[in-house]
């Protein structure tokens, strides 16, 4: 079913984001027809461009980041719906365009403002579409991050809440897009086997890892207001974790995930500094935008608690951080070990750890099972198996939609259950007041390790999944 007529009111529409996965997202929504038959998309952003010059940028954006092969007649057809109105006019220009846009559409059309622009702006742009009369009717996307703390977190939410209704508005989070991340669901209660030992009683652990080689770039005056906690954290990983620890919801209803979600949320213990571990990578404070005494960090791993009877003594550890040596998306589920004593000394059984299952959150949605086996040969000698599945080895692979695509056509359908909610973003924020009050000293690590070497102690005497003993297996051969 294609979503209703829309004006897609594009923010930010010259900037990074939009040129990387927007744009090119649009056109590949387009292309797979799961935009609106009927649709026009109005650009804006404080650059002076006209529709021509628009569209040559937009161009240039899906030639250089589009994942799928671009056809000159669906590009065509594209850019003709593509047009832009500078911010240097004001709301009264945007009003007027996007009007006019709306014009060109069957009578009933709908406006989806999506805010592509930097968090401190967010606030008045909102207030800018209440002044011009474009929050009527309408649906908002906000990007992340939504405040720095509670209190922040409330004073933006009381803004928008000022102009637009809790229904209209939608907070993106572009992991809970990811096809691997919504797999976990379908894992979990379209199969009999997963659900009965998703569980205190059979998992020991859960894993959340994010680690980046990237270093922050030309974001230093960004990141010196988050950091890796607030930047991935609060926003990302705590999202994932409500995925995997969420009750069974009443139906698959935007309204009866969130409910399930918060539910974990308002179950998660406080965060405790003690448990935390912080670190920035040697050469941060070098980095443009830095300060030169600059306390932010850009690791951190922690444990988390989600207190209730499914997960009462099960902690969770997350991490993540820039500048490390490999990059990485995984959950992993660390079962119980089994008792080992009928096992003869030296038969390998305990030596690799305990059995995982592995959520790779990749555009792959690669899964991955590991146990036991017996290696070939007379005698009782074990070695570590798994089973693996790629959604890339499956007739499927072609038709993933990467994150953001997904997530703005749930936009337009009207379907929150992939975002996050005020209540939610709140309740993050409140659990992480006592490390934003009181953060652990920071410790130094080398740009290409894995962080600081406390954090094996913060999981002793588990351990990390990442880097893997034993790659995912590689394409096919053809």
């Amino acid at each position: 079913m294609n979503p209703d007529p829309h004006v897609i009111v594009l923010f930010g529409a010259s900037g990074d984001l939009a040129r990387r996965k927007l744009l090119p997202g649009l056109l590949r929504l387009f292309q797979a027809g799961l935009l609106p038959i009927d649709f026009r998309i109005v650009g804006t952003s404080l650059d002076e461009l006209d529709d021509e010059r628009f569209r040559r940028l937009a161009r240039d954006a899906v030639a250089e980041f589009s994942r799928s092969h671009v056809y000159e007649r669906s590009w065509e057809a594209f850019a003709r719906r593509l047009s832009f109105v500078p911010g240097s006019g004001g709301p009264r220009a945007l009003a007027e365009r996007v009007r006019s846009a709306r014009a060109e559409l069957p009578p009933g059309a709908r406006v989806l403002h999506y805010l592509s622009v930097p968090p401190r702006a967010a606030q008045s742009v909102v207030a800018e579409l209440g002044e011009a009369g474009l929050a009527e009717g309408a649906r908002i996307v906000m990007e992340k991050p939504f405040g720095t703390d509670l209190a922040s977190a409330r004073e933006l939410n009381a803004a928008v809440h000022e102009v637009f209704e809790e229904p209209q508005v939608f907070r993106i989070d572009h992991f809970l897009g990811k096809e691997a991340a919504q797999n976990i669901l379908a894992l979990r209660f379209a199969n009999g086997l997963f659900e009965p030992i998703w569980n205190r009683l059979h998992i020991d652990h859960v894993l959340i890892e994010v680690p980046e080689t990237l270093s922050i770039g030309m974001r230093g005056s960004f990141y010196e207001a988050t950091g890796a906690f607030r930047d991935m954290v609060v926003t990302h990983l705590m999202q994932v974790l409500a995925f995997v620890a969420m009750e069974p919801p009443t139906s698959l209803e935007p309204r009866a995930i969130t409910e399930e979600k918060n539910k974990v949320f308002r179950s998660m213990k406080p965060l405790d500094p003690r448990e935390v571990v912080r670190g920035q990578y040697a050469g941060y404070r070098d980095e443009p935008g830095v300060a030169p005494d600059s306390e932010t960090e850009t690791f951190v791993a922690l444990k988390a608690e989600v207190d209730n009877w499914r997960w009462s003594g099960v902690p969770f550890y997350l991490r993540t951080g820039k500048r490390l040596a490999e990059s990485g998306r995984i959950i992993s589920i660390a079962y119980h070990e089994p008792p080992q004593g009928m096992f003869p000394r030296g038969s390998g059984v305990g030596a690799y750890g305990p059995d995982h299952m592995t959520f790779d959150l990749d555009e792959a949605s690669r899964l991955s099972l590991s146990f036991y086996g017996k290696r070939p040969g007379p005698g009782m000698r074990l070695e570590k198996a798994s089973m693996q599945f790629s959604l890339d080895e499956t007739a499927y692979g072609r038709d993933v939609l990467e994150a953001y695509e997904r997530l703005i056509h749930d936009a337009l359908m009207g379907d929150h259950t992939l975002f996050t909610t005020a209540d939610g973003i709140e309740r993050l924020w409140e659990v992480s007041a006592p490390l934003l009050e009181l953060p652990p000293p920071l410790q130094i690590y080398q740009p290409g390790s894995w962080g600081p070497e406390t954090q094996h102690q913060l999981i002793a005497p588990h351990r990390w999944r990442l880097p893997f003993e034993r790659k995912w297996r590689g394409p096919p051969a053809i």
